[in-house]
């Protein structure tokens, strides 16, 4: 018999695959190097290790929960399927002309990613929709039969249908699909429709190519993971992590891949947003470092901030449109080739660079000795003395700091005459100033002062790093959550199953039409509502209705929460008063005497959220020493201390250590600089705030 309280919890990233467990009364984890030719050896690897030390059998367990980066990768190594493109005649080359906008005004020389599909791969068919959803040129059954025999000759696995206005009207993508889903049986079919119902043709069109190009993987990938985890016993439902924050069915993700995208940085996200809410903290950076990226989200009430695109494979680091865009709802975050196997080496103008290439588990930073010969961050760490080589990831990899040591001297040291713990020092500060970086623009785009905020650190990596961010970015506390490790992991646990669906259709303010508006909402929450229903027939349903509006002339949208009455019973006053909130919130001031223009409507089904313990004070303190210490290099002194060494379950709730400390677990490491001081909260959690002045 199935124990309901059981539930396993993956999260498959460049260099470990994450592996949490939970019994309802306790959480059981592990890290293992991520197989990247058959990630689900990884999986099960994984979960045997755990169901062994909690003394449960696979069988037991009721859910697995599962994110993970192969979506991404994908389309970042361009591996996907042989994919085709059915568009509208004279829009063809739309995803290769991208927009108007140059991300970098000045530069003659620069350099955008190619699309996904050649131009030979774009197909183009003769009709025509008008942005209201009228026909102008009906599609031509006689023409699209010979369009279809010329794909089918060419033999593609996958096909994209992008035609122009299909948002407001899907009737020919509707038609086509069905001719090719008669002709081409064994072809996989994506409608932008379905996958993005949004206007602006360029991001609909890359973000339905991108799902078709990945979609025979992922479909391989999951069914076959399916397969291995009933041979193991575990045969059980299996739900996706999705890139807005919430879970899907193993179904409707092997149907739409390309909402996988971010699957794991979200995971965090939730994770960080569960202990804002258990610590009472309205203003939080979300701070998650792995072994290949850095995510970096703001988090506000508790609530991870959102948006309805984002990019990936920017050639530009930190440049909005340097990107792929893929134009589905997501959780806004940064994030940068920064993890703890990213690369560095110096530049012709003799400067240290890092990233975005990655070691990641094959062949791993130069101190895992299977091969790697250059230095990544790992590597400096380190010789930094962050880490132990005998514990790390809990003593299953001995790392060789002899081997760090050669890496940095020959790659960096040489190069910069320096020697190898100054290389390590200069490669550590440049992977934390870029983190540093990414962290100030995002907060300024967003109008946010950081030294208001909360750091919540999490990842393999991050609580190595966190610190010393924390002193670059003026931020006061920081906590490192238990399980800080595998958080993403544990953040699937606590996402509840939900689906966001969104439509264009245009509307000012001056034609405001409150009976259409009922419509639209109340078809996305059927939509939305029946998406969840698949995933969890019984669990109750909230709506959570938004707009998208802008200022008319004007070239981007921004969101507008309403509540259930508000989109009940809609009226123009309040739209008007909401809208000017907004808009002052984020640019300071409303723009007189402009229409006010709703584009995009969207409706967000979801389960309730986990319940949450509030965290209870800690009433007195106590200072804690001990006596085993070990030699860490201070970046913001430049010198190499002595620092107090203890596990984490030594630092109990109450107890105090002043830095410089390092505080291990199995995981990861928590460095606490000579600024800080740790404290050990009532829930596990470590505070790290700065030293009050006498």
């Amino acid at each position: 018999m199935l124990n309901s309280s059981i539930r396993l919890s993956v999260d498959i990233g460049g260099t470990f695959t994450d592996v949490v467990l939970d019994k309802g009364d306790a959480l059981i984890s592990t890290k293992v190097l991520t197989t990247h030719q058959t990630p689900e050896n990884a999986i099960i690897e994984g979960m045997s290790y755990v169901c062994k030390k909690s003394g449960v059998n696979p069988e037991q367990i009721s859910q697995i929960i599962h994110g993970t980066t192969l979506a991404t990768n994908a389309l970042i190594e361009r591996r996907g399927a042989k994919t085709a493109l059915i568009t509208t005649k004279g829009f063809r080359d739309v995803i290769e002309m991208r927009t108007e906008s140059r991300f970098e005004q000045y530069d003659l020389n620069l350099t955008l990613p190619d699309p996904l599909l050649p131009r030979n791969f774009r197909y183009t068919i003769d009709e025509r929709m008008q942005a209201d959803g009228k026909v102008l040129i009906p599609l031509n059954c006689q023409k699209l039969d010979l369009l279809v025999n010329e794909i089918k000759a060419a033999g593609f696995e996958s096909i994209a249908i992008g035609l122009l206005h299909s948002y407001a009207n899907d009737a020919h993508e509707t038609m086509i699909a069905k001719v090719l889903a008669e002709r081409i049986p064994d072809a996989m079919v994506s409608v932008s429709s379905q996958v993005s119902p949004q206007m602006r043709e360029y991001e609909r069109f890359n973000t339905t190519i991108a799902n078709a190009y990945i979609k025979p993987l992922m479909k391989s990938y999951l069914s076959r993971l399916k397969e291995r985890l009933a041979n193991e016993h575990a045969n059980c439902p299996i739900f996706l992590m999705h890139s807005g924050g919430g879970i899907i069915s193993l179904e409707n993700a092997a149907e739409f891949p390309v909402r996988l995208v971010e699957s794991g940085p979200a995971g965090g996200a939730v994770f960080a947003a569960h202990i804002a809410a258990r610590h009472g903290l309205d203003k939080v950076l979300s701070f998650d470092m792995g072994g290949t990226t850095a995510k970096i989200c703001l988090i506000k009430d508790q609530t991870p901030k959102t948006a309805r695109a984002f990019e990936v494979a920017r050639t530009y680091r930190f440049k909005k449109g340097s990107g792929m865009p893929i134009s589905i709802p997501v959780i806004d975050m940064v994030e940068i080739g920064a993890g703890g196997g990213s690369l560095a080496h110096v530049d012709s103008m003799c400067q240290i660079r890092v990233g975005p290439e990655s070691a990641g588990s094959e062949p791993g930073p130069a101190c895992y000795n299977r091969s790697g010969l250059e230095p990544a961050v790992t590597d400096a760490d380190l010789v930094l003395g962050k880490l132990d080589p005998t514990n790390f990831a809990g003593g299953s990899i001995i790392l060789d700091p002899l081997a760090s040591k050669t890496a940095l001297q020959l790659h960096l040291g040489n190069a910069l005459n320096m020697n190898a713990q100054t290389a390590a020092f200069g490669l550590s500060e440049v992977v934390d100033e870029n983190m540093a970086n990414a962290a100030r623009v995002h907060a300024v785009e967003n109008g946010e002062d950081l030294s208001e905020f909360t750091m919540i650190a999490f990842g393999g990596a991050a609580p190595l790093h966190a610190g010393r961010l924390c002193e670059k970015l003026g931020i006061k506390r920081m906590l490192v959550p238990t399980g800080a490790g595998v958080g993403s992991a544990i953040g699937f646990l606590c996402a509840p199953f939900s689906f966001e669906a969104n439509r264009s259709q245009f509307m000012r303010l001056s034609y405001f039409d409150a009976n259409a508006i009922k419509v639209i909402l109340n078809d996305l929450n059927s939509e939305a509502t029946t998406f969840v229903r698949s995933c969890n027939p019984s669990a109750p349903i909230a709506a959570e209705f938004k707009v998208y509006m802008r200022y008319s002339g004007q070239g981007w949208e921004i969101p507008v929460q309403l509540t259930k009455a508000q989109a009940q019973t809609p009226d123009v006053d309040t739209f008007q008063a909401l809208f000017e909130r907004e808009y002052t919130l984020l640019f300071g001031r409303i723009v007189d005497g402009l229409d006010v223009e709703i584009t995009v409507w969207s409706v967000n089904a979801t389960t309730p959220a986990q319940a949450v313990t509030p965290v209870e004070a800690i009433q007195t303190l106590q200072a804690l020493t001990t006596e085993k210490t070990r030699a860490l290099f201070d970046p913001s002194l430049e010198i190499v201390t002595t620092a107090a060494e203890l596990p984490r379950a030594d630092l109990t709730p109450g107890q105090q250590i002043g830095g410089p400390a390092v505080i291990t677990e199995d995981e990861t490491t928590v460095v606490v600089p000579t600024s800080r001081v740790a404290t050990g909260l009532s829930d596990g959690t470590i505070d790290v705030s700065e030293k009050r002045v006498p």
